[in-house]
Formats: structure tokens, C-alpha cells, sequence
């Protein structure tokens, strides 16, 4: 006889995000993905002068809010006829690899890691490291009082199976606390031509507000040099211990097993060339992607809007009471198909189109090192495995990138706001794929529609009944203690979702 069990609120993710999975037999034979609040930010733009776009969207989120800044401003150059310059088009790839850096080291780190690291083990250390030694003593207090089954950051705390390597926990959690130094250190170099982050203040239409100086390329070098030391010292090979611990995870978590990518970090004044290209993965084999093809159903979310609408037409009309609905994400599709977006899908396009060789180097190097094939990372741990080796290329290529920085050259070229115009801003945020779309009229903002990562990922059923791309990983999951659903966390996980991107 089948049960139901519910995971509200998913803890260590962004946002409010709500899982209902049906188990029978120790497996998962049904998933439902709720977001479980309404922002109306598309509501709140509409009317609002267009250059306001990139300063609200980046109030989306605090996490991807370079992303949104960066899709926004895209979708106004494409609006006002503006290209940046060539400086101006590399300072915004260098903001936004920043940010990419500093949110995967945040996702496997400090919200996933704890699925698989015991924390507990600290109190086997017998080290001098005085950071180790004063959290060995925190736990001791909090695992006396039993406080540690409630207390953040490290909850919740599972009866289940984690690494049982002593030194190797002790060395992960070392690295836990050393990724906050380095995730503070990528957000002060975003800032280097961001001007702050999270809400970079220089991403304008026509290219950025910051100027060029032989200090800030200085100081950009210097820090970028040490993140990419953690990443290939640490992150990655923690990344290959954990898949090494729990290889199991490879063969869970599939989903639908189609990938979609925009493309990101242009690498031309067009954006016809990008360091990870757009493409659309399905069947195994990549095709072209096709922007045409979007649309969204809204048949089990809660908006009384038109299903099947192309983004560019798109509606925000709340209906809180509908019947049948149960999330307040919408449900976006690519030719009427399910999509996974994110960083296994922008380095399986990239594997695949097989122009990086650096990217098929590495893929190829870790797959060899764990004796995996190219689809096993169609999984929970392939997500993870994507996601380091995404890491280090952005990281690798933010150094160059920054080397060709011409100081006393601009970085913006002026523009005109058109009394009417449209654009649209494609791009990739640290989980995948981000839209946002554009309309003016009488020079303000008539229509504005986001369509974010994770509301491709988390979307509940779209019109045909199709399960969104975490409800259809979830199912057949097994589940070794229904009280205890670390499994059906871990998929979830995976993604790394952003329900206050997907609930924007």
C-alpha cells in the first residue's frame, strides 16, 4: 500500500519549495513539485521606466541576481540596437564567472556536502586547527543537548548512510569552511567591476558603468589566481570523492533525460560565439536550439492566464484558489517537451558539440577516473560532477579574460530608448537557462516576462500531464526509510533550486 510523504520546506536550497512523494514498496511511484509563494515582480515592472529592469529583476534573487541584472540588459541592447564594447562585453563576463564561482562552491559546499558528509566526525579530530577545533567543540555542546537535529546550518540531520572515511569527513568539513573564505572572496571580485554584489550596480545597457584601471586588473588577477586554486586543490577532488563514496547515486535521478542550454559569456561583439553554447539535447543527440519554441502551461499553476503562450506573449494573472493547481511556478517547455537546464545541460551541449577541448578533456578525465560512461551523468551525481568541471573552466577562463582588458578603453556605448521595441535577453544563470522578455510601449515597460532555471526544472505538470523535470527524476527513486527521505532529498538537490527565481 502506497503512502505520502511530504518535504516541506526542502532546507539547504533557495526559496520555499515543497515535495509530496508517493511511495510503495521503498520506492517513489509519483512527485509533486509545489513553490509555494507569489512575488509578482513581472507585475511590479510593467508601466516603469526600461532602465529600471536590470535594477528590479536583480531583486529576484540574492543569489542569481547577476544573472537576472545580465538578462535584462541583454534584452535592452537587443531593444535599443546597443552593442557593447569589447571591454564592456568582457567586464560583464568576468561579473557574471564571478558569480558562477561563488554559487557552485555555495551549492556543493554548504547546501549538498551535508548530504553526504557525516559532520558528526568532527569529534574524532585530533588536530590543532583552531577552526576545527572550535567547531569539534560546538558540535560536542550541540550533539549533548540533542540540539544538533534541529539546529542550523547543519540540519536535517538523517539516520542514514554518510562517508565513513573519518579523515576523509574531517578533510571535507576543513573545506566546508574554507569554501565561505573563497565564496566571500569571488562576491569582492565580482565587486572589483561590479561595484557591489549580490545587485552588481554597473550592468547598464550598452555595456557597463565601471572603467578599466591597471589596479582592478590587478586585484581581479590576485583573487581569481586563488579561486582557482581551491577549485582544483579542493572542490573537484571532493567532488570525485563523494561520486567515488556513493556511486550508487549514479544510477538515480535521471529525470527526463532531455538537456536545454542558451549559451553564455559571449565571446564575440554579436554573441554568436560563447564560451558554453546553446543547444538542445534530446534522444542522446543535440540539435539546434530554436528561442521560437518556448512557451508555458499553466494548467496546474496557479494563474488564470492562457496556456501555451510563447514567453513574448506571456500573462501574470494570479488565481491563488484555482482548482487542480498545486504550485505557483508555471510550466515551460521547448517544443512541447520537458527540459533539464543547468550545468549538466550546458556541459553535455558543450561535450557534445565537442569544440572545447578543455571541457572534453576534463569530462573525459573524470568519467575515465570513476569508470563511468557519458550518460551516467545523467544522475544525481553527474550534476554535481557538471558542476565542478563548469566551475573550473569559467574560473580558467575569467584569468584570460581579464588579461585582455585594455585600460582607458570604453567599456559603454550610448543608446536611445525607443518609444516602442522589443527584446529578449537569453542567457545562463549558475542553474540554467534564463529569459527574460521585453516589450515597450510609449517608452515604458508594456510587458516583461522572466522564465528562470528552476522553473523549468521544480514546474509542476504541464497541460498533457507531463511531470516537470524534479517530479520525473524523483519517480522510482528508492527510499530505504520513509521517515527518512535522504534519497528523495539528494535528487532534489541536485538541481540546485532557486524557488525565489522560479516564484519571481
Amino acid at each position: 500500500m502506497s503512502r505520502t510523504v511530504s518535504i516541506d520546506p526542502i532546507t539547504r536550497i533557495e526559496g520555499h519549495l515543497a515535495i509530496h512523494i508517493e511511495i510503495d514498496s521503498n520506492r517513489v511511484i509519483n512527485a509533486f513539485s509545489s513553490g509555494e509563494m507569489f512575488r509578482g515582480f513581472e507585475v511590479i515592472l510593467k508601466g516603469r521606466d526600461p532602465l529600471d529592469a536590470q535594477q528590479i529583476t536583480q531583486r529576484i534573487c540574492g543569489v542569481c541576481s547577476v544573472s537576472h541584472g545580465s538578462a535584462s540588459i541583454l534584452a535592452q541592447d537587443a531593444a535599443y540596437g546597443a552593442t557593447p564594447p569589447k571591454n564592456g562585453r568582457l567586464i560583464r563576463n568576468l561579473i557574471l564567472g564571478a558569480n558562477y564561482i561563488q554559487s557552485h562552491i555555495l551549492h556543493f559546499y554548504h547546501l549538498a556536502s551535508l548530504d553526504f558528509v557525516d559532520i558528526t566526525a568532527i569529534t574524532k579530530y585530533t588536530g590543532r586547527d583552531p577552526l576545527l577545533r572550535d567547531l569539534k567543540r560546538w558540535i560536542k555542546d550541540q550533539m549533548s543537548s540533542n540540539v544538533i537535529y534541529s539546529a542550523a546550518p547543519f540540519l536535517p540531520r538523517y539516520s542514514a548512510k554518510y562517508i565513513q572515511n573519518t579523515e576523509l569527513n574531517v578533510l571535507a568539513i576543513k573545506h566546508y569552511l574554507d569554501a565561505l573564505d573563497m565564496r566571500s572572496l569571488a562576491h569582492k571580485m565580482g565587486a572589483v567591476f561590479g561595484g557591489k554584489l549580490p545587485h552588481a550596480a554597473t550592468l547598464v545597457p550598452g555595456g557597463v558603468t565601471e572603467k578599466v584601471t591597471a589596479d582592478k586588473i590587478a586585484a581581479y588577477k590576485s583573487m581569481i589566481s586563488k579561486l582557482q586554486t581551491f577549485i582544483d586543490k579542493s572542490y573537484l577532488p571532493d567532488v570525485a570523492e563523494v561520486a567515488a563514496a556513493f556511486s550508487k547515486y549514479f544510477r538515480m535521478g535521471k529525470g527526463c533525460g532531455n538537456l536545454l542550454a542558451y549559451g553564455v559569456f559571449p565571446e564575440s561583439a554579436d554573441n554568436s560565439v560563447k564560451l558554453l553554447p546553446s543547444g538542445v539535447v534530446t534522444g542522446g543527440k543535440l540539435i539546434s536550439f530554436d528561442a521560437t519554441r518556448i512557451t508555458e502551461d499553466v494548467r496546474y499553476s496557479r494563474y488564470s492566464s492562457s496556456s501555451g503562450l510563447h514567453p513574448s506573449q506571456g500573462q501574470t494573472v494570479p488565481e491563488p484558489h484555482k482548482n487542480g493547481a498545486y504550485s505557483w511556478l508555471k510550466a515551460p517547455r521547448y517544443n512541447e517537451t520537458v527540459m533539464e537546464v543547468g550545468p549538466l545541460a550546458r556541459i553535455m551541449v558543450a561535450y557534445l558539440k565537442g569544440e572545447n577541448q578543455a571541457i572534453k578533456d576534463l569530462v573525459n578525465g573524470l568519467l575515465a577516473k570513476l569508470r563511468r560512461k557519458p550518460e551516467d551523468l545523467l544522475s544525481v551525481l553527474g550534476r554535481h560532477a557538471a558542476r565542478a568541471i563548469e566551475c573550473k573552466v569559467v574560473a580558467d577562463r575569467c584569468a584570460e579574460w581579464v588579461e585582455e582588458l585594455i585600460p582607458g578603453e570604453p567599456t559603454f556605448h550610448d543608446f536611445n530608448i525607443p518609444e516602442t521595441g522589443e527584446g529578449v535577453g537569453l542567457t545562463e544563470a549558475p542553474r540554467g537557462a534564463l529569459g527574460h522578455w521585453l516589450k515597450i510601449d510609449n517608452y515604458k515597460i508594456g510587458r516583461y516576462q522572466c522564465v528562470a532555471p528552476t522553473t523549468w526544472n521544480c514546474s509542476p505538470r504541464d497541460d498533457n500531464g507531463n511531470r516537470g523535470a524534479v517530479e520525473q527524476a524523483l519517480t522510482g527513486t528508492p527510499i530505504a526509510d520513509s521517515k527518512n527521505p535522504i534519497e528523495a532529498t539528494r535528487v532534489v538537490r541536485s538541481f540546485d533550486p532557486c524557488i525565489a527565481c522560479a516564484v519571481h
